[in-house]
């Protein structure tokens, strides 16, 4: 178990097993839960056992294990319950401790519709449009390209 967990932290308390959780996968790294508060059913959190407020902050082992987990988990879901797909947001805002939603999702559902609306957005405002520009596309991606990670 990791050693840098935070007593105020709900998903820290979990992994301990100091608080209660429906438990759906877990490998030595990562930890699937079901939400307490779903958007749909079978709405899961994939969390890391380690304390780390955002996901792109964690090991490249912890990442591999979180997004393997999300893998499995999303299998589980789409062979149980059919959704058209899994939605995968990822969070750590409101609760300071990197989580993946995972959300059933289907035809016409609040997220479904939440997205057709942010896509229409996307296309809409000259500003996003400016940002789908050939030449600001090509500024952006030597931008993130010449970033080094260590």
């Amino acid at each position: 178990m990791p050693d840098n967990l935070d007593n105020n932290c709900i998903f820290c308390r979990i992994v301990r097993g100091q608080a209660e959780a429906h438990r759906i996968h877990e490998d030595e790294l990562s930890l699937a839960i079901l939400d307490i508060n779903p958007y749909a059913k079978g709405h899961c959190l994939v969390i890391p056992k380690r304390h780390v407020p955002w996901w792109h902050d964690l090991t490249k082992e912890e990442t591999e294990s979180l997004f393997g987990i999300c893998r499995t988990v999303a299998q589980k879901i789409m062979k149980a319950l059919h959704p058209d797909f899994i939605c995968v947001i990822a969070r750590g805002r409101r609760i300071p401790h990197a989580h993946i939603f995972l959300v059933p999702t289907h035809k016409g559902d609040p997220l479904d519709r939440f997205f057709n609306a942010l896509e229409g957005f996307q296309e809409a405002p000259r500003s996003l449009v400016d940002l789908a520009d050939e030449k600001s596309m090509q500024e952006t991606a030597a931008l993130l390209r010449n970033i080094i990670i260590e």
